[in-house]
């Protein structure tokens, strides 16, 4: 049997206070249940100046609020953003306070200057444009040498960078430096020109990277072109240099001279050979020239050729180290450039190429060619070498290798003046078939090109090379080839002048400027002599020109003053001024457009060429009296002066040239002589009744020649008696008594010849009477239409007329020996105003009482 088990005990439940959890290790307890939450929780708002402690009222800030103080400090900031945006932050603040940059500018600079190193591309460019568009520009009117040598270390440290990036940046910021200070090459170029050789040498950037090497290779040639490629006049003082000394400590004291330049600079043209070398392979298999590698090798090329022309300088500089340069120069340079250089001309595409790479390929080869023509003397060329440029010149110049599209016509007028300066000496040791081809594609040239181009002038200055004694050795030669080209371009230079009118000034007063040497030289020279004086007879068109019986004005009117200077300079110089030119010039001088200085300017190198005895006497009178009597016065009224459209009268100015004449004449010789000469012509145009002002210069010149007793024939008289009294009867109409001053000018020339004979006056007297009785002989009808007409007027002139003749002490005696025939005028006044004339009661009352003046100052009493 089993035994059955006992049974079990019930335990007995205890009462528990706190429940045990258990725990797993490195659990967080939770929070109590009844535990306080003190978390906060808040957002921050942004509010711009909202500190009371930071007001910025009236002070220069940026956009953001920051001023130049706390932009300087971001730019240090070690995030590149930051130094970025503060750059930004100075230009726009720069660009709204001016102010700021001209009292902060070294601070400014000082602090900028570090960031020319900065590791970022960003920055860096920022700080370039920062330079170079607000700072450079803002400090140009202060003496910037302190600031550039501010800037100096920095870069020079850039230069040594081992970024290439940095590096080539440092460059392009002293390419900057330069373009705002000049001066700045010749304080540092030893240095300069040591980092650009370094750069250059280090070619593993610049095949891969054409750009950048594009960058530095400009800036190379902005340098070099500082550098003296000619022999100056005078030496020029450069004690201002010391100034920049002052602020850089490091800087010499005083020029060391040309020693140290040269050495650097020759080794830098052998760097320059060696990156020009690596670039042949490169053209030979690349398709077609891009626009870097072009640019690369211009630069190059351009780079070379600078050197080359300050090589030049010194050798005919009287310094000792010229000497030396020339006898190293076989050694170092010369064998190089012939290999390198000079062995691979002419440059030419290897495959198919476009029209712009024609063009491209045409600006190396003339680089190429200058330096060629620099190196000719030092390098001895071989006759088929040195006829290898000869073909390239001609046909460089006769526009043969260029593209025939608008684009290679611009190339072929931009680059072929580089080519002309050589070209006098070139015709002069060449043999005759090569002058002639030459001289017959310069001439060419000269006839095709653009008038406004630069090409133009540079055919102007080489025509002026080749034409002008001394200068040249065939220039007194009698070589029929050169002679023949010259009279060509001679006869061309007034044709031209005509052609370019107003629009293009500087060809045009360069073309007056040879033509002036020209007249010049022409003396010594007889056949210049008479080429010039071919010349007068097409400048004619220059001056004025008649059609159909109009004269219009020639382009010489719309020069400027110094233009028309050199052109009548140029008129002294004709042996013989022909009466075509005279009279063209004459017409000039007639045109109210002219100014009177311009005007009287003529009139005195005329009269010196006339002493000179390069003009008639004839012609040289025959001009005076056209200007006396065509001389347009404006406005006609003596009397009140007015402005006609803003112009001023130009009657002082004829009356100007009334006395100038008169000077003039009177230095001729014998005055009956002249007068002789003159009477006839002088008494036709008078005749003819030109206007009062033009009638009284004329009897002005009439008077000075004559003497007392008067000197006129009989035919003078008879028809000055006839002239004489329209004269004096519109004088005293258009001239109000009391105007003492104005109606003596007028009537002075008559008094003076009643003074020098009485039967003028006579003759004078007798005339008015008749007027007065005759209704036949009357006043000129242009003197009717201004005054009042009918007898009326004649009655009212004539009253006028013996008062203003009664107020001259010398004419009252001369008159009184004429009581008969004043009598006799008086009469027919009193017979006329009683029985004729119609007049008003003021009329007749302000008459009656002038008439009984006039009475009173002859004293003849009137029945």
């Amino acid at each position: 049997m089993v035994r059955s088990k006992a049974p079990s005990k019930k335990q007995q439940k205890k009462g528990i206070d706190f429940k045990k959890i258990k725990r797993k290790l490195g659990r967080k307890l939770p929070p109590p249940k009844n535990a306080t939450n003190t978390e906060i929780k808040s957002k921050a708002i942004v509010l711009p100046e909202q500190s009371v402690a930071t007001n910025k009222e009236g002070v220069a800030v940026s956009k953001k609020g920051l001023t130049l103080k706390e932009l300087l400090q971001q730019t240090s900031h070690h995030n590149a953003k930051v130094r970025r945006d503060a750059l930004m932050g100075i230009k726009d603040l720069v660009l709204k306070h001016p102010a700021e940059l001209k009292l902060h500018r070294y601070a400014v600079i000082d602090k900028l200057r570090e960031r020319i190193s900065d590791d970022d591309k960003v920055v860096r460019e920022a700080l370039y444009q920062l330079f170079k568009c607000e700072i450079f520009p803002g400090c140009a009117e202060d003496n910037q040498g302190p600031f550039i040598s501010l800037m100096m270390t920095y870069i020079f440290n850039a230069m040594t960078n081992l970024a290439i990036d940095i590096r080539l940046m440092a460059f392009k910021f002293f390419d900057l430096v330069v373009q705002f200070y000049p001066p700045c090459f010749s304080l540092y170029a030893e240095k300069i020109l040591q980092s650009y050789e370094d750069i250059l040498r280090k070619n593993q950037f610049y095949l891969e990277d054409k750009g950048k090497l594009k960058t530095t290779l400009s800036g190379l040639v902005r340098c070099l072109s500082l550098l003296p490629s000619k022999k100056p006049e005078a030496e020029k003082d450069t004690s201002g240099d010391g100034i920049i000394h002052a602020f850089e400590p490091d800087a010499p004291t005083e020029n060391a001279g040309f020693s140290v330049v040269i050495k650097k600079l020759k080794e830098l043209v052998l760097v320059l050979l060696n990156c020009f070398q690596d670039f042949i392979p490169l053209l030979n298999s690349m398709p077609q020239l891009d626009a870097q590698s072009f640019d690369c090798i211009l630069s190059i090329l351009k780079s070379i050729d600078i050197s080359l022309r300050f090589f030049i300088y010194v050798t005919h500089d009287k310094r000792p180290e010229s000497k030396a340069l020339q006898e190293t120069l076989d050694q170092t340079l010369l064998s190089p450039l012939s290999k390198k250089l000079l062995g691979v001309f002419p440059l030419y595409p290897k495959h198919n190429f476009s029209v712009k790479e024609d063009d491209r390929y045409f600006i190396l080869n003339i680089v190429m060619t200058e330096i060629f023509l620099h190196l000719r003397d030092w390098i001895c060329p071989s006759a088929n070498v040195f006829e290898k440029f000869l073909e390239f010149i001609e046909n460089a110049l006769l526009g043969k290798i260029c593209s025939s599209t608008r684009s290679g016509k611009a190339t072929w007028e931009k680059h072929v003046p580089s080519l002309l300066p050589f070209i006098p000496k070139l015709a002069s040791e060449v043999t005759t078939g090569w002058r002639s081809r030459l001289l017959e594609a310069f001439t060419l040239t000269f006839k095709d090109c653009n008038p406004e181009s630069s090409l133009k002038l540079a055919c102007l200055s080489t025509i002026e090379e080749m034409l002008i004694p001394g200068d040249m050795p065939y220039a007194e030669a009698s070589d029929n080839v050169v002679l023949d080209y010259q009279t060509i371009w001679i006869r061309e230079l007034p044709l031209l002048l005509t052609l370019l009118g107003d629009k293009h000034l500087s060809t045009s007063q360069d073309v007056l400027r040879l033509l002036l040497r020209l007249g010049q030289s022409a003396c010594s020279n007889s056949f210049l002599f008479w080429e010039y004086e071919n010349t007068q007879f097409a400048l004619c068109e220059f001056y004025s020109t008649c059609q159909e019986g109009n004269i219009y004005s020639g382009p010489f009117m719309s020069l400027p003053k110094d233009s028309q200077e050199l052109s009548i300079c140029c008129l002294y110089y004709f042996s013989n001024l022909s009466m075509a030119l005279l009279k063209s010039i004459s017409s000039c001088c007639l045109c109210p457009k002219l100014e009177p200085f311009v005007f009287f300017r003529i009139i005195e190198v005329l009269h010196s060429a006339y002493k000179a005895g390069h003009i008639q006497i004839a012609d040289y009178m025959s001009f005076f009296m056209t200007l006396l009597s065509r001389f347009k016065v404006f406005p006609e009224n003596i009397y009140p002066v007015t402005e006609i459209d803003g112009k001023v009268s130009n009657r002082e100015t004829l009356k100007s040239l009334t006395s100038l004449v008169c000077s003039y004449l009177s230095q001729m010789g014998d005055s009956s002589i002249v007068l002789q000469i003159l009477e006839n012509g002088i008494l036709d145009l008078i005749l003819l009744e030109p206007p009062l002002d033009n009638a009284c210069a004329m009897l002005r010149v009439l008077i000075m020649l004559d003497s007392k007793p008067t000197r006129l024939s009989e035919h003078s008289i008879i028809a000055l008696s006839n002239f004489l009294p329209r004269y004096l009867m519109e004088v005293a109409l258009c001239i109000p008594e009391d105007d003492d001053y104005t109606w003596r000018y007028y009537l002075l020339p008559c008094f003076f010849l009643f003074d020098r004979s009485n039967k003028i006056l006579k003759l004078v007297l007798n005339v008015i009477g008749s007027c007065l009785t005759d209704s036949s002989l009357s006043l000129p009808s242009h003197t009717y239409a201004k005054h009042a007409s009918g007898s009326l007027s004649q009655i009212n002139a004539t009253v006028s007329l013996l008062r203003l003749m009664y107020k001259d002490v010398k004419v009252q005696k001369i008159i009184s020996l004429f009581r008969t025939e004043i009598g006799s005028i008086l009469q027919s006044i009193a017979s006329l105003q009683s029985s004729e004339v119609t007049m008003t009661l003021e009329e007749r009352h302000r008459f009656q009482f002038s008439f009984e003046q006039l009475k009173v100052i002859i004293g003849t009493p009137v029945g």
